[in-house]
């Protein structure tokens, strides 16, 4: 049994609805690349998170969170219980953790700081933000205008030091900490889970990930680097490209880079999601991890 089996059954007997913590699964059109839940699999157990927005658009976490609360109040509201599934990593600490402040940016603002970038580049972004009385700039990337400018744009729109934004930030609460939670790791042996990506990876060509890339360019999702550099699609697009010299290569390139992600998803979990559990799929029976995962919270 698989992870999205188990989570089905887990739902089904449990009476819960799913919501997805997979961040390429809010994207219409990405169903073979992503391992989209099939439509049997969805007219199984109601899903939640799946086909929000368009390929070429971005989707951030400030709005998977707003759409997450939604989601499982109504959930609530009809008497059931939530089952959040998906191991994409800074969605999913979102659970447990603040992730995105409070500080809006008036538009005001961003032009003003824009005019400071356009005039002297990131010299002039940080020669503008040590100025600002109190502020250090100990922990901030200072080569890079993509930290910069963002850190410049919050503290004149909140008055606040680099410092105290931080502080601040620190004592607040997760979005969803009203809530009980009990987290599952499900867990594979190494040497078996680099079997099963390949297979998977086997099964994607099979079903048609090739002619999918090939529709989504033409739905403009190569804007989107979040889409279209993700596992599996940008391999496809260098090999449409003609970076990789043939297909079995670029097959080999998605294997090779699905196990980097499995490892350093592995490594990142154990140290940012707090486990209640954990449960290797290898060494139980699906029944086993069935009646082990009786879970408590929502």
């Amino acid at each position: 049994m698989g992870k999205t089996e188990l989570s089905l059954n887990w739902a089904e007997r449990n009476d819960a609805e799913i919501l997805s913590c997979d961040s390429l699964l809010f994207y219409k059109h990405m169903n073979i690349g992503t391992a989209k839940p099939s439509q049997l699999e969805l007219g199984r157990v109601p899903h939640h998170g799946i086909d929000l927005v368009e390929p070429d658009m971005r989707y951030d976490v400030g709005a998977f969170i707003e759409y997450a609360q939604g989601a499982i109040r109504d959930i609530h509201a009809r008497g059931k219980r939530v089952l959040v599934t998906g191991g994409s990593g800074f969605y999913l600490k979102a659970f447990f953790e603040a992730v995105t402040d409070t500080i809006e940016i008036p538009d005001s603002i961003k032009t003003r700081v824009l005019a400071v970038f356009d005039s002297g580049g990131n010299e002039a972004v940080l020669e503008a933000l040590r100025s600002i009385p109190g502020n250090s700039l100990e922990h901030l990337d200072t080569h890079n205008p993509r930290r910069t400018v963002p850190a410049l744009e919050r503290c004149l729109a909140s008055g606040l030091t680099l410092q105290q934004q931080r502080a601040q930030f620190a004592e607040a609460k997760s979005a969803f900490s009203e809530y009980e939670k009990h987290t599952v790791v499900l867990t594979r042996d190494r040497d078996a889970l680099a079997q099963r990506i390949e297979i998977r990876v086997d099964q994607m060509l099979e079903a048609g990930l090739v002619e999918e890339v090939k529709v989504l360019r033409k739905l403009g999702f190569e804007k989107n680097t979040s889409t279209a550099r993700s596992i599996g699609y940008r391999e496809v697009i260098a090999w449409l490209n003609g970076k990789i010299d043939n297909e079995a290569a670029m097959r080999e390139q998605i294997i090779i880079n699905t196990r980097q992600l499995a490892r350093k998803q592995r490594i990142w979990l154990k140290g940012q999601i707090p486990a209640d559990q954990t449960i290797d799929l290898d060494r139980v029976t699906s029944q086993e991890a069935l009646e082990a995962m009786q879970l408590g919270g929502a």
